[in-house]
């Protein structure tokens, strides 16, 4: 008979000291950070306290089971589990006492996030977007308490870093995990535009470090049929298993002035220029991501496998990776053994990695993972193809064609969408860059492409 997970009944290890605090309590976070920390030779001494957003459900089930989790590494030779121990305790995003209560530990030593490019509440040039009803809040909240119940990913991390200063604790790092180029100077600038809002300037620079990193492992929703497949081959209910590919990369830079784990034992990298790092996955990986999330979708594919398999696809691919591969300042040998490794991850059948999940918030993708390869074409006078093709395939999306629109600015992007065709274009072009529009030949092109998004 089936029994749940759980470290009474031998599964895992026992929980180590909780030295580690992270924001955002989702599949990529336990594929990725916390897979490392597990492996992590003193992963005994390095104990997780896991935040979700703001849904409580996931919480719920991994309290049940003791933190434990199934992490389900899928190739292309089957199903490989094991039981990830490094998460001692749980809580739903809204528990802010006791999210107060991990910043006053002195021996807390580092705090992550993974929080969607959506939870840096920046603006699209950096900064922090005050014009936001959320980030209004906080600023009321934390100016009236500066630990008060804030919501926004700034406001809670400038609310424990007020508590930790007021409980006299060392100054620690925070880690931000999401695919966004110098990730760690935006959530600084971001919490430190806050304190600025809020009479808190000083404590930012004060108390903590900012660690930019680069993050890479697919990870998709978690299915039904995954938890009973993890049930039959392991003889354990699990509700919160994570099913992702072998293929993992982590790139830090900067500094952990209260320590972390030896991460760099199990495969992590720390550098001092993340740069290079930071473009070849936003542009290769993300950016193809986004490519066969709007086109693919309005070809009728579901998965990117799905896409990948398609020749039409595969040739919007390559035209896109030789765009943006010639702005790369690494090895030619290198990005064409980037490229080929990433085929064979897309390819992976046993990766069920939907194209509805990748197109959300391409508001926010976009900027970074296209704009920056269109500016470098334009800048030498070239017309760059892929470029335009994803963002064409995108505008499409927004009207209508492929996978459903998900995105946080939604209600923004979506009526700029609408309309004839050419306003629709230069409206977007706009949003996503106020210089863009004044490019007559650009337009021009993305409006003739946008016409025909869904043919070769």
């Amino acid at each position: 008979m089936s029994t749940s997970l759980s470290r009474a009944a031998g599964d895992g290890r026992p929980q180590a000291p909780i030295r580690l605090l992270h924001l955002g309590l989702g599949n990529f976070f336990r594929a990725h950070q916390a897979w490392y920390t597990d492996r992590a030779p003193d992963a005994n001494h390095w104990g997780i306290a896991a935040f979700t957003g703001r849904r409580p459900g996931l919480a719920d089930a991994l309290w049940a089971q003791d933190g434990l989790y199934t992490l389900v590494t899928r190739g292309a030779r089957g199903d490989r589990n094991s039981v990830v121990s490094s998460l001692a305790a749980v809580h739903p995003g809204g528990d802010h006492e006791a999210w107060l209560s991990y910043w006053q530990r002195p021996e807390l030593a580092v705090v992550t996030m993974t929080v969607t490019e959506a939870g840096y509440t920046s603006l699209p040039g950096g900064g922090l977007d005050v014009s936001r009803p959320d980030v209004q809040a906080d600023i009321e909240t934390l100016r009236k308490s500066p630990t008060g119940p804030a919501s926004t990913a700034a406001g809670r991390l400038l609310a424990g870093l007020a508590a930790r200063q007021a409980a006299g604790c060392p100054p620690l790092a925070i880690v931000p995990c999401d695919n966004l180029p110098g990730n760690g100077e935006v959530i600084r600038q971001a919490v430190h535009d806050l304190a600025e809002h809020t009479g808190l300037t000083e404590l930012v620079d004060q108390q903590a470090s900012f660690v930019t990193c680069m993050v890479d492992r697919i990870t998709p929703a978690t299915t039904d049929q995954d938890r009973e497949a993890v049930g039959e081959a392991t003889g354990r209910i699990d509700a919160a298993p994570v099913v992702t590919e072998p293929f993992s990369e982590w790139v830090l830079s900067g500094d952990f002035p209260a320590g972390r784990p030896r991460w760099e034992d199990v495969g992590a990298r720390f550098v001092d220029d993340i740069i290079p790092y930071e473009q070849r996955k936003l542009w290769l990986l993300n950016g193809a991501h986004s490519l066969l999330a709007y086109a693919g979708s309005a070809l009728g594919h579901t998965t990117v496998a799905e896409a990948v398999a398609d020749p039409c696809c595969r040739e919007w691919l390559d035209q896109w990776w030789s765009e943006a591969s010639s702005h790369l300042p690494l090895p030619t040998r290198d990005l064409a053994d980037y490229r080929e490794a990433l085929l064979g991850r897309f390819a992976n059948p046993c990766i069920r990695h939907l194209l509805a999940q990748i197109a959300a918030d391409g508001s926010q993708k976009l900027p970074v993972r296209v704009l920056p390869v269109l500016r470098l074409e334009r800048a030498r006078g070239a017309m760059p193809q892929g470029a335009i093709r994803i963002l064409a395939a995108w505008i499409g999306h927004l009207r209508g064609a492929g996978a459903p629109v998900q995105d946080a600015r939604a209600a923004e992007v979506v009526p700029l969408a609408q309309g004839p065709l050419p306003e629709a274009v230069r409206r977007l072009l706009g949003y996503l860059d106020p210089q863009l529009p004044f490019d007559s030949p650009l337009v021009a092109a993305l409006t003739t492409a946008a016409e025909s998004v869904t043919t070769p």
